[in-house]
């Protein structure tokens, strides 16, 4: 065994333990992607989140909001049943 092989074999162990197979890490989505794939502006979000019906941004820092893909998703979903 040479020694590129046995480091990939421990990547890909390493790689395995960290996110199963199937699966991908969270992702975090900047407002305009948001704004893409809901179809609502910016005051629409803002005023939905603000009544709770819309999933809450997380505040990076002083100018940077975020949305997590899963909760928008699992919103986008939602709306789609009704």
């Amino acid at each position: 065994m040479t020694a590129n092989s046995k480091t990939a074999e421990v990547s890909a162990a390493a790689a395995a333990r960290i996110e199963p197979a199937g699966t991908h890490p969270p992702r975090l989505l900047r407002l305009p992607e948001v704004m893409d794939r809901v179809g609502l502006r910016r005051s629409a979000i803002y005023q939905r989140m603000s009544e709770g019906r819309f999933p809450k941004c997380r505040t990076l820092g002083a100018k940077c909001s975020v949305w997590v893909e899963a909760e928008i998703n699992d919103w986008i979903d939602a709306i789609a049943r009704q």
